[in-house]
């Protein structure tokens, strides 16, 4: 059907453009350093990323071996700090289109359904946390061609290897992983529970928890950091996390878009899609042109529960819409094959696609915003870094802060990544002065940290390392 074709171009076009934008404007407005993404960069330039945090999140081993190694060792062979910044960015931002690329291959479902809803929540879903440094990121990129192997991987010894360390892969990523890899297996248990799929990614994740949990004894987190994670678990899976103003302006838009399909249906039942569409994107601009005030900025680092929410759902649809009608039959829930044909039969490819442009539409726009504040935020701590002004009440002539900088900005701090920010947008990352905040009450790295780092990170100007060494040993000595 035409329709259905030209809603899968649009999905696959969605998704891989997307991709290829996180790469572009990651890179061109160094979102790599926003947020976490500071001291994570820092830790880059300075060789140290597991002493400074990674051995504190061992879990997530496979993220800091895709993003971190490489990017430390490029900083070793050539002594370029900021090569290596970028090569962390690059690696960061490319994951979704690796992902996708990864799931185009492994994917042997009939027209690649799993790669099509890849592309769907890539397109639609990493938007809302694009520019904060979360592992859930990598978890997201990780997860669809894992789905891909535990559905297509053949029964042969490289198909079975490449699935377990596709799921290994996976649920070191982020603690979200784990949770994600169960809704693999809940994918292939809906094609019956004796199934030799189900049962090779039963096993397949077993190992990779027992994999888990030895990392993570081998590698327990230090106790500073301890309650800092725990309560950060408690607030990763916090549902109010989805009461942010960009994320409820993104589904009023669907909500309206679906309305309006209802009352202007009879009207014409032909073009009703493109008349709620235009509505609807209409009352957007009006929106954003006289009310918005708002920005999504920290809040992108919440908007994680979006992603552990949604992917799963994505996901089980997508596996019952790769199953055949026979496998939907045998299938343990025996309402999924009426289920899933009514569905087909009822869902029209013209009003999904206009709800994907509406939702697009709107990550373009927030996207922008966030842009172009973080961009007006770098040069304010820049100015900041390199002028003459100062606040020794802060604990050192050579500290600034962040308060002079003004409120709308300033929006964009993440408070406790402040000082290595400063550093980082300062010139030749030799900043005459670090920016502090002062009501920030956790700091990343120790006394004794800090001073192996300013002794053995030669790639990053002296002055840097002395004055993190300082800050660093006034607050945790």
């Amino acid at each position: 059907m035409r329709q259905t074709r030209l809603l899968r171009h649009f999905v696959i076009a969605a998704g891989v453009g997307a991709s290829l934008l996180f790469i572009a404007i990651g890179l061109s407005f160094r979102l790599q350093m926003f947020g976490d993404g500071s001291i994570f960069s820092y830790a880059v330039a300075a060789q140290r990323a597991w002493d400074f945090h990674w051995h504190n999140i061992s879990g997530r081993l496979f993220s800091y071996l895709y993003a971190y190694v490489p990017a430390e060792f490029f900083v070793a062979l050539t002594k370029n700090a900021t090569g290596g910044i970028f090569v962390y960015g690059f690696l960061h931002f490319a994951a979704p289109l690796i992902g996708l690329g990864a799931t185009w291959i492994a994917d042997r479902t009939e027209s690649r359904i799993i790669f099509l809803y890849a592309c769907l929540s890539t397109a639609c879903l990493c938007p809302l946390i694009f520019g904060f440094p979360t592992e859930m990121w990598m978890a997201h990129a990780v997860f669809w061609p894992a789905l891909a192997l535990c559905l297509s991987a053949p029964a042969s010894a490289l198909g079975t290897a490449a699935l377990f360390l596709a799921l290994i892969a996976l649920v070191l990523t982020h603690e979200g992983g784990i949770v994600l890899a169960g809704a693999i297996l809940f994918a292939l248990f809906l094609r019956g529970w004796r199934g030799a799929r189900f049962l090779r990614a039963l096993g397949g994740f077993v190992a990779a928890i027992l994999i888990w949990l030895i990392v993570r004894i081998a590698y327990p987190a230090d106790d500073y950091i301890s309650s800092v994670l725990t309560a950060a678990a408690f607030r990763f899976i916090d549902i109010w996390n989805l009461e942010q103003r960009a994320f409820l302006v993104l589904l009023a838009a669907l909500f309206g878009y679906a309305s309006a399909i209802f009352l202007l249906r009879r009207i014409s039942p032909a073009r009703t899609h493109l008349y709620a569409a235009m509505l609807c994107a209409v009352m957007l601009v009006v929106y954003w042109t006289w009310f918005d005030r708002w920005l999504l900025t920290d809040a992108r680092y919440e908007l994680r529960t979006v992603l552990l929410i949604v992917t799963p759902v994505l996901a089980i649809v997508a596996a019952v819409h790769a199953m055949r009608e026979e496998e939907r039959r045998k299938s343990p829930f025996p309402f999924l094959a009426r289920l899933a044909s009514t569905m087909e039969k009822r869902l029209d490819a013209r009003i999904i696609l206009g709800a994907i442009f509406l939702a697009l539409l709107v990550h373009v726009v927030e996207t922008a915003k966030f842009v172009s504040a973080w961009t007006g935020y770098k040069e304010a701590v820049r100015m900041l870094a390199s002028g003459t002004e100062s606040d020794p009440a802060l604990g050192d002539p050579a500290f600034v802060s962040s308060k002079r900088i003004p409120a709308d900005l300033n929006r964009l701090a993440w408070n406790s990544t402040t000082p290595y920010l400063s550093v980082l947008v300062a010139p030749g990352l030799a900043p005459a002065r670090l920016v502090i905040d002062p009501d920030t009450g956790y700091f990343w790295l120790s006394c004794e940290t800090a001073k192996r780092s300013e002794q053995t990170s030669i790639a990053l100007p002296l002055r840097a390392r002395e004055l993190i060494q300082r800050y660093s040993c006034l607050h945790r000595p």
